[in-house]
């Protein structure tokens, strides 16, 4: 194992790992090795991952004698939570990742696939990935360096399912917004990739506009727009050789102790009504804001919007478990600062603004409202386009 230093791996090595899993890297890194068959630099690789893995990838966290790759390598990675979601939603015997990088959907992958082949460009990350997969006990996972497009050619045989996670920067570009433009170019090599396999499932980044990326692709049955704690993180396409039909999109806020799910047909066509403020006003989470489901899910829920680019909704009856924040409305007012903040006697609430001109931070500036409180204000725009001020209380 040329690209493993297993001496990381003695008991006062680890020791020293722990010990300083918050210590500042830098001022670490200043101070040297302790070690006379250590780097400090491999040393810090190992610390930084750790501090990495604590929140994003428990099992890895909690794991003796893994090995953490670079920084970068572990950015890009899927969080164990987005990786557990993918075994819920395709299964079958046998798997390829064409773009394994650390392994982690991989390794989730081992639990409810009977095969699952990992294949990573980087031969010194492929090793790394085996190597853990090895301390995991995953004896259904084998690792193959090399271009994964050669490899799939190589091995020729059909697999249940391919999945891609497209690399999204580009030497020339940056950061990317289309499909085609990451690597690898997943539209231009579909047909390749259906000549081994009939399903396909891409991972993708929610900075990827939903329609462009239909657009750009063949067969699109499933889209499922996966948020952690309120915060988008994957965008998962489901494809299956020569379907036709009806596109569903699914999405999920996965939270400490819960999720909450929404789904409705792509391209569905209904209206909302509107009112003004009711008795309970309703936030959709960032995964069915990043869906554009504005309207479904005021039909599907009984609920009203308070403007048509507001994103708020309300009700008179309260409405049990909305996938977002549920609030009790309190007051309404109309905006003006000075009244605003005399309504606020310890000067303290949390704002939120939707259609509204003004941002949070110019809003506080204005009204000197610091943040925090049991207060929740609503800063927008009603239905007669009347600037609003919504006083809630969080249900």
């Amino acid at each position: 194992m040329n690209n493993i230093n297993r001496n990381i791996f003695r008991e006062e090595v680890q020791d020293f790992i722990a010990a300083n899993l918050k210590t500042d890297i830098n001022l670490l890194i200043l101070k040297g090795s302790p070690f006379t068959d250590i780097s400090i630099q491999e040393l810090a690789q190992q610390i930084v991952g750790k501090q990495k893995a604590k929140d994003k990838l428990p099992l890895w966290f909690e794991q003796e004698h893994i090995f953490f790759p670079k920084k970068v390598n572990l950015e890009q990675t899927s969080s164990g939570k987005t990786a557990l979601y993918k075994t819920e939603i395709i299964h079958g015997d046998s798997i390829i990742d064409l773009t394994g990088g650390f392994g982690i959907d991989c390794t989730y992958f081992s639990k409810t696939f009977k095969e699952v082949v990992h294949c990573e460009m980087n031969s010194a990350l492929a090793e790394i990935v085996q190597y853990n997969s090895d301390v995991f006990g995953v004896s259904n996972m084998k690792t193959i360096a090399g271009d994964s497009l050669n490899t799939l050619q190589n091995l020729n045989r059909k697999f249940d399912w391919i999945y891609i996670d497209p690399s999204r920067r580009n030497d020339a570009k940056g950061k990317v917004f289309l499909l085609k433009d990451c690597v690898p170019n997943v539209p231009v090599n579909l047909d390749v990739f259906f000549n081994y396999c009939d399903n396909i499932l891409i991972k993708n980044s929610p900075i990827l506009d939903i329609s462009n990326t239909i657009d750009e692709l063949q067969f699109v049955k499933e889209i499922h727009i996966v948020a952690v704690a309120n915060e988008v993180k994957e965008l998962l396409f489901s494809l299956e050789k020569n379907y036709d039909g009806k596109i569903t999109v699914k999405t999920v806020n996965l939270l400490k102790n819960s999720r909450q799910e929404f789904s409705f047909e792509y391209g569905s066509v209904t209206q909302a009504t509107y009112a003004k403020p009711n008795a309970f006003l309703y936030e959709p989470n960032s995964a069915i804001l990043k869906s554009g489901a504005f309207q479904q899910i005021a039909t599907q829920l009984n609920l009203s919007k308070l403007h048509q680019h507001s994103h708020l909704y309300t009700s008179q009856e309260l409405k049990e478990n909305f996938p977002g924040r549920s609030f009790k409305i309190e007051a309404i007012h109309t905006y003006d600062k000075k009244k605003i903040a005399k309504l606020l006697p310890e000067k303290k609430a949390n704002i939120t603004t939707r259609n509204f001109p003004e941002t949070v931070a110019t809003i506080r500036k204005k009204t000197k409202i610091k943040e925090g409180g049991n207060i929740f204000l609503f800063f927008t725009t009603d239905l007669e386009e009347k600037k609003i001020v919504i006083f809630c209380s969080k249900i």
